[in-house]
């Protein structure tokens, strides 16, 4: 699962210093560092630039696409075995948060899942963007006439899709067919005020939160990956810290990886979640 701004098909780009992903899975293959499997990169990208892979009025059921549709096409294209506990989900920021979601909402489905700098700890990840989103909508005056203005605009400049990402997150956490634009706002678009009820659907959603309530859904998993760049841009390293604590709390194996680098230019991290997930032996491990 891609990250947000992401698709499939983008997992396969390679640079002469950067491989695609396909370069580093055949590695790992002829190094018999993990067993063979079949790895499929859904498109869940939408016109806000992505769906967190949840069920959403505002953005589509992107969660019972990847059950219901992806799923059941992989199993009839290819031999691939049909158990839960052969079926693993990963996946980088957006995608990350999406496949700790989809182990926590259909552990009969999914067997493990890999987090990369996945979204989560949301009060460090999301809040410290509101300020900059409220400015760039009131500017724009308003939520159409900024994605208007993010349409017309030949560059999708960093300062429009930090935007774009809160208006994107609330069409994924706080959907309203009722509402002007499909969604609610965690914030008041005049003052900035937090609006408290929008913002506990937004935690409702957090992986660090449900498992505080959910626990089960993870003990009987074959493989957790977790990792994150302690030079992280969004703050996410704090919140795989606090999702490491809490599995340690409750007692679920899992592999758990802090990294010196940034959020960006990471995919030569897939190699050891997919060795992780792989081969299913948790560790601990700092570099």
């Amino acid at each position: 699962l891609t990250g947000f701004t992401g698709n499939g098909a983008g997992q396969f780009q390679e640079s002469p210093w950067s491989p695609g992903i396909q370069t580093r899975l055949n590695r790992l293959f002829a190094a018999e560092e993990i067993p063979p499997f079949v790895v499929a990169f859904p498109d869940c990208f939408t016109k806000l630039g992505g769906s967190q892979f949840v069920n959403s009025t505002a953005t589509g059921r992107y969660r019972d696409y990847l059950i219901d549709e992806v799923i059941p096409e992989i199993e009839k294209r290819y031999p691939v075995s049909k158990d839960r506990d052969h079926r693993f989900v990963f996946g980088k920021s957006s995608g990350g948060f999406g496949a700790l979601s989809l182990l926590m909402d259909r552990p009969d489905v999914f067997g493990g899942a890999g987090c990369q700098s996945g979204d989560m700890g949301f009060e460090y990840g999301y809040l410290p963007d509101f300020p900059h989103t409220q400015k760039e909508l009131e500017n724009a005056k308003g939520v159409e006439r900024f994605l208007a203005r993010f349409e017309r605009a030949p560059k999708k400049t960093g300062s429009l899709i930090r935007a774009l990402n809160i208006i994107a997150m609330a069409a994924c956490y706080s959907p309203n067919p009722h509402s002007e634009w499909g969604f609610d706002l965690p914030f008041d678009l005049q003052t900035g005020r937090i609006q408290p009820a929008v913002w506990e659907k937004w935690l409702a959603f957090d992986p660090v939160r449900r498992i505080e309530t959910k626990p089960e859904a993870y003990k009987n998993a074959k493989a957790i990956f977790i990792d994150c760049g302690f030079r992280d841009e969004f703050n996410l390293l704090l919140g795989a810290r606090m999702m490491h604590e809490t599995l340690d709390k409750f007692g679920i194996p899992h592999t758990y990886e802090e990294f010196n680098d940034t959020h960006m230019g990471i995919s030569y991290r897939y190699e050891p979640c997919l060795t992780a997930l792989g081969k299913g032996l948790p560790h601990i491990s700092r570099i």
